[in-house]
Order: C-alpha cells, then sequence, then structure tokens
C-alpha cells in the first residue's frame, strides 16, 4: 500500500509513521509514504496557494491551479490513485470504510488549509470524501493521519496478531450487531480495591462470552442511545 500526502505542511504527518507499528509496517515495505507540497507546484513568483474567497467571506481559500497540476501528476504516474479528501462536509468515516479501502493500491489524502479548497478542485478529482467528526479543524493533515493510520491496520500483516482486528469496537458496531466491545481487563485481578469481575476468572467460557455480550450491550445503551 501506498500513502501520498498533499499537504503544504509535511512535518505534520511524517513523524507519526516514525515509531510503533506503522514504522514496523514501513520498514517490511508493507507501506510506502511520499509527501507533495502544493507551494512546489504553484506558477506565480511567492509560491503563493491561497487566494480570497468568490463573493466575498472571511479568510483564504487554496485556489485550483497548484492542486490541479499537483494531482495531474500523481494520476498520471499511477492512473488507479484514489484520491480522498478529509472535509467537515462529508460523509462520516468509519470502520467499513478502513477495511474497505486497506485492499486499495495507493491512496492520496489531499489536506486542505486556511478556509478549505475551491470546490472545483473536488468536484474534479476526489474519488471520495470524508469527516471524521462534527467539528473544525485548523487543516486536513490530522483527518488525513486518523484515516490512514486506521486503514494501514487493516492492511494485511501489519499487525503482529491479526485475531486483534476481530475484537476491536467498531467491528462490533454494525446495523447487523450493533454493540460497541465490552470493557476488557487485565492483571492484577484487585488494585487499589477495584477489582476485576468475578465472572472473567471462573474459565466457563461460554459464561463469559455471555457476560461481555451483556456488558457490551449495556455500554452501546449508555454511548449510543
Amino acid at each position: 500500500m501506498k500513502f501520498s500526502f498533499v499537504t503544504l505542511f509535511p512535518n505534520l504527518i511524517e513523524p507519526y509513521f516514525e515509531d510503533s507499528i506503522l514504522k514496523k509496517a514501513i520498514e517490511k515495505k508493507l507501506l510506502e509514504l511520499k509527501f507533495y507540497n502544493p507551494r512546489e507546484y504553484t506558477r506565480n513568483k511567492h509560491n503563493k496557494v491561497d487566494d480570497t474567497l468568490c463573493g466575498g467571506g472571511a479568510g483564504q481559500l487554496m485556489f485550483p491551479q497548484p492542486l490541479f497540476d499537483l494531482l495531474d501528476t500523481i494520476k498520471q504516474q499511477n492512473p488507479n490513485a484514489h484520491i480522498v479528501f478529509p472535509l467537515a462536509a462529508a460523509k462520516p468515516f468509519r470502520q467499513n470504510d478502513a477495511k474497505r479501502l486497506a485492499k486499495k493500491e495507493h491512496i492520496v489524502f489531499v489536506s486542505g488549509r486556511y478556509e478549505g479548497i475551491d470546490e472545483r478542485v473536488i468536484e474534479k478529482y476526489a474519488n471520495e470524501v470524508f469527516s471524521i467528526g462534527d467539528y473544525i479543524l485548523t487543516g486536513g493533515e490530522l483527518a488525513s493521519t486518523v484515516m490512514s493510520d486506521a486503514i494501514a491496520r487493516n492492511i494485511e500483516g501489519v499487525l503482529g496478531n491479526s485475531d486483534s482486528l476481530e475484537e476491536e469496537s467498531y467491528n462490533h458496531y454494525s446495523f447487523s450487531k450493533p454493540t460497541l466491545e465490552a470493557p476488557s481487563f487485565t492483571k492484577p485481578v484487585i488494585f487499589q480495591n477495584l477489582s476485576v469481575p468475578s465472572e472473567l476468572l471462573k474459565g466457563n467460557h461460554a459464561k463469559i462470552r455471555n457476560f461481555k455480550s451483556k456488558l457490551s450491550k449495556c455500554k452501546t445503551q449508555y454511548f449510543r442511545p
């Protein structure tokens, strides 16, 4: 899998991949990263990438030319590149999207700045647009990093224990099985007078599954009524 990040600030993203599981994925050549800066594709002497909004309004907007040229370059290099824009006004990014996108060959994340990106860029190049939540960020870099992490861990071989993917919260939460993952506990059994539920300590796997199912339903009712 190759991730390309289109961003004015690559240093906001690159360090995230320099440790832990994702670093190992890069070392094992399961994951490849590339960064593109729109300023390197401008045609004006000041490397300007933003301009005022048509019709008025506060702030500046990333204008089309640098992004058109940049994304054309990427598409020429790889016509199958799947281009994703993180946007506040978009469908929510879900675990099923992460699992589906993990099967792609090349994903390009385009991170906006200022007041966003000229809509013509999105209309021409976006294969998909996603929101990671109903709030506004100062740029798309965090959202791009969040989505790339969620996608990367679903690539075969990235996680040391693939069974982990089967037990995670949002694998449990679906229309067919609408429950969040049950709480988890480890040793010591008693810590500062707080105890692991006794039902988990008796070794009866059928009863443990039933108990976890009840906890899962309670947690879902509390957090997602």
